[in-house]
């Protein structure tokens, strides 16, 4: 990421390679406006042009940024994004977006740091010259010499830095992140500022984690259950979250058509959200416990694997009758869950890859949330605006309850017998493993991963959904914003 400062310097008079200045549709453009007008810049949201200063400012190059007339924080965040990704070639830019308050600053910031993302971890350089990119970034705001901006300023950067963590660790291909070798990435990113916590395969039978040893005994590489705990003095609230980690889906013995295969190395997002955010809550120093479960395994089909029909005993002594080995991400949950409840936290959340039908009623960009708590479901849906995480809520209806306990050998079925409703169904069966602590499933198998162009401050590959609004919810329940 580029280092971000703050200036009280005046565009004009910023020196950087580029200026990145905001033009909200309401302006009157003053001397760039001829430039702006010959360049076709119709103030449409999220425009953005490039041209020489002429002189009219120290910088050189000008990238100019379409705002409306009010912008709020996310529309900054993504002009920020959008801005620095058009200053090509250039290592410095100075922001000019004009933010109202301290919160806007850390949008920028936050912008700035998400869109100049890249993963090339397996590129090979075939020219000696490094291709030149952003080092360094200020962000020219009234505010530069407060504490508060600067403290949001830190804020930002540990934020960033744990979307980023969780963008790399769903890019890494699958092969290079089987079970341990995840783990270990986890536990190395944990550091000393969270307690860690390992179970291998023999651990996880002792502890009946039936769902998870289920899912992974197809495979040659054992699964794994990680537990982080961040328990500062001063908690004045319990948050647990699951994730669900599944290193590599072929879909086991119900095996996935080649092509859906290709981006499920995308399906331990939400094991990555749970971790990176748990870690930033950590170096926040929040006052609030989280203990975190990332479930962990690989679904293979092998002579070993679970076949449809086998019925598992989960962690909460629950007999589950397969159905259909590709949907397996339920089954890992379902332990994960029922370890977080027995902590009686005041809330849970998990984030999970969960279902296609997710993608067919909202689409690639926005997670469904659902939950068994209006009050809590809510709240996740508010501070995901706030953070700037696309979400909508979905119910779980009556009708999903008979039949996730339809089951005629098992006490619950893990797989909807009917085509419709799947997002419905599998919130309904992992709602028996929460009891009656307020739960919150988020289902993010649209959005965690991006098939098409960057946009914004959205790269190609893993997007690092989820952990924004983590974050932002353990600033809430601790009374710290």
């Amino acid at each position: 990421m580029p280092t971000v400062t703050l200036s009280t310097s005046k565009p004009t008079t910023a020196r950087a390679d580029v200026l990145v200045l905001g033009i909200r549709n309401d302006d009157d453009k003053g001397e760039l406006a001829e430039a702006l007008d010959l360049m076709g810049f119709s103030g449409e949201k999220g425009q953005t042009v490039r041209f020489p200063s002429g002189g009219l400012a120290k910088a050189p190059v000008v990238v100019a940024v379409a705002l409306p007339a009010e912008p709020t924080a996310e529309d900054l965040r993504r002009a920020a994004a959008n801005g620095v990704r058009a200053a090509k070639n250039a290592t410095s830019v100075a922001v000019a977006l004009h933010p109202a308050g301290v919160d806007e600053v850390e949008a920028i910031a936050e912008g700035i740091e998400l869109g100049t993302y890249r993963y090339e971890a397996y590129k090979t350089k075939k020219n000696d010259k490094k291709a030149r990119e952003v080092t360094s970034a200020a962000i020219l705001t009234p505010f530069a010499r407060q504490g508060t901006a600067t403290r949001a300023l830190e804020r930002a950067a540990t934020v960033a830095a744990a979307v980023n963590a969780a963008r790399d660790w769903v890019n890494t291909p699958p092969g290079d992140k089987r079970p341990a070798d995840l783990v270990e990435a986890f536990t190395q990113h944990a550091g000393t500022d969270v307690k860690v916590t390992v179970w291998d395969e023999k651990r996880l039978a002792k502890e009946r984690c039936g769902g998870i040893l289920g899912v992974g005994q197809g495979s040659d590489s054992p699964p794994r259950l990680l537990t982080l705990s961040y328990e500062p003095e001063d908690a004045v609230s319990h948050l647990a979250l699951v994730g669900k980690g599944i290193t590599f889906d072929s879909g086991g013995l119900s095996i996935k058509p080649g092509a859906s295969m290709q981006t499920m190395k995308l399906d331990m997002a939400g094991a990555a959200a749970v971790v990176a955010a748990t870690v930033a809550i950590a170096r926040l120093g929040l006052p609030i416990k989280v203990t975190a479960y990332a479930c962990v395994a690989e679904n293979m089909p092998s002579g070993r694997a679970t076949r449809p029909g086998d019925v598992l005993r989960m962690r909460s002594g629950a007999t589950v009758e397969v159905h259909n080995t590709d949907a397996e991400g339920r089954l890992v949950l379902a332990d994960g869950l029922s370890l977080a409840a027995e902590t009686s936290p005041d809330h849970i959340v998990d984030v999970a890859t969960l279902t296609g039908a997710c993608m067919v009623a909202l689409g690639q960009h926005t997670t469904g949330i659902l939950g068994n708590d209006e009050e809590f479901s809510e709240t996740v849906l508010a501070v995901s605006r706030d953070a700037g995480e696309s979400m909508w809520r979905l119910p779980i209806t009556e009708e999903m309850k008979g039949v996730v306990t339809s089951s005629s050998i098992g006490d619950l079925r893990q797989h909807n017998p009917k085509p419709y409703g799947g997002t419905l169904f599998a919130a309904a069966f992992l709602r028996e493993f929460v009891g009656d602590v307020p739960w919150a499933h988020l289902d993010i198998a649209g959005p965690s991963f991006n098939e098409g162009s960057a946009f914004d401050y959205t790269p190609v590959g893993g997007t690092g959904t989820g952990v924004r609004t983590l974050v932002r919810l353990a600033t809430e329940l601790a009374g710290a914003r």
